[in-house]
Parts: structure tokens; C-alpha cells; sequence
């Protein structure tokens, strides 16, 4: 859903069909609170999306003076190491240590990138904000390169969101194992893909 959108489903609601000058800043205001993309703008994370990433990936292993430490995936593997909310990647090795701005900022980056590749494996399939933001936690856990391979965006672009939504649960395995946490956190995807 873009702002457009959102202005045209409650335009019958105003008086004449036309909106003030006060209520257009308070509908963009509204917009702005849920992540809704100016018309022709990228979509962007809405609060929800954040609370989503930040419930799964978590803030782990906090030392007592407020410095993070980098530690192994839970998968199989160990691999990779991971530090802050779920960063990955080069200079994140055993013996990392951050401080919290350093895992938000971050985290920041890392969710604009994820959302960046999620708008443009999209190529312009109508989502929803909803959609948007359990395809931007997908992609944070799996990959991009994942993403774009799978059968969720496949069924997603072709419109068959039933089907998009049931594709999440099959994302379950590290290494062949079924892992309780990508249960809950494909669950919790889907639901949100499906609100």
C-alpha cells in the first residue's frame, strides 16, 4: 500500500471528497507512523517490521559493563559468526566486541539494505506494508540471494499470496535440522504476511 492508497480508501469520508490542508499532514503523519512509501518512492520497514527483527534476532550476549560480543549462529554450524541484532558479515569474528550504538547503527543499515533488495526482487508486484515487512524479516534471516531464488517471491509476484504465506513454514532447517526459533519466527512471518 502506498500513500496514494491510503488517501484514496478514506477520501469518501471527507466532506465534499476533498481533504484540508491540516488533514493532509495528519494522513501523511499517519503514513509516516506505518512505513508507507511516498507514491513511487521504495517501500521502507514499518514499525512492525522492526519489532518483528528485533524479537527474533535479539540483543544477545550483553556484557555486564554494556559491551556485545560477537557469538556463533545457533545453527549446525556455528557459522557465522553474529554480533548485535543478528549483524553478520566481514570484521563480526570471535572476540568481536561492540558497543549498542555501534549493533543499532548497524542494525539500521543492515534493515535498509535488506529492504532495499526486498523492493527491487518485488519488480513492482502490488504488496501490501505487511507483506513488505515479513519479506524484509525473511530476507534478514535467509539472504537476499535466497529470497530471490525462492518459491515464496515466485507465488508472491505471481499474486498468489495464500500460497506466499504458506512457503514461510518451509523455511525451517539449518543444515538439514529443524530448528524451534525459525518454527516460531517463519510462523510469526507468515501471520504478519497474511494481516
Amino acid at each position: 500500500m502506498t500513500r496514494l492508497d491510503m488517501f484514496e480508501a478514506v477520501r469518501p469520508f471527507a466532506p465534499s471528497r476533498k481533504f484540508s490542508a491540516q488533514v493532509v499532514r495528519l494522513l501523511d503523519q499517519v503514513a509516516d507512523a506505518f512505513g508507507l512509501p511516498a507514491d513511487g518512492a521504495p517501500m521502507k520497514p514499518s514499525p512492525a517490521a522492526i519489532k518483528l527483527l528485533h524479537e527474533f534476532e535479539g540483543l544477545s550476549k550483553v556484557r555486564p559493563d554494556g559491551m556485545i560480543e560477537a557469538y556463533p549462529d545457533p545453527g549446525p554450524t556455528g557459522l557465522p559468526w553474529t554480533i548485535g541484532w543478528g549483524s553478520t558479515g566481514p570484521g563480526v569474528t570471535k572476540g568481536t566486541v561492540w558497543t549498542r550504538e555501534q549493533a543499532d547503527a548497524r542494525f539500521e543499515a543492515d534493515v535498509a539494505k535488506f529492504a532495499a533488495g526486498v523492493a527491487e526482487a518485488l519488480k513492482g508486484a502490488p504488496t501490501t506494508q505487511s507483506q513488505f515487512d515479513a519479506l524484509v524479516s525473511f530476507a534478514y534471516n535467509v539472504g537476499l540471494a535466497n529470497l530471490k531464488g525462492s518459491t515464496l517471491l515466485k507465488k508472491h509476484r505471481a499474486g498468489d499470496h495464500a500460497g506466499a504465506a504458506r512457503e514461510f513454514g518451509k523455511w525451517v532447517f539449518a543444515k538439514g535440522k529443524r530448528l524451534n526459533g525459525l518454527v516460531r519466527r517463519r510462523a510469526a512471518e507468515a501471520a504478519l504476511y497474511a494481516s
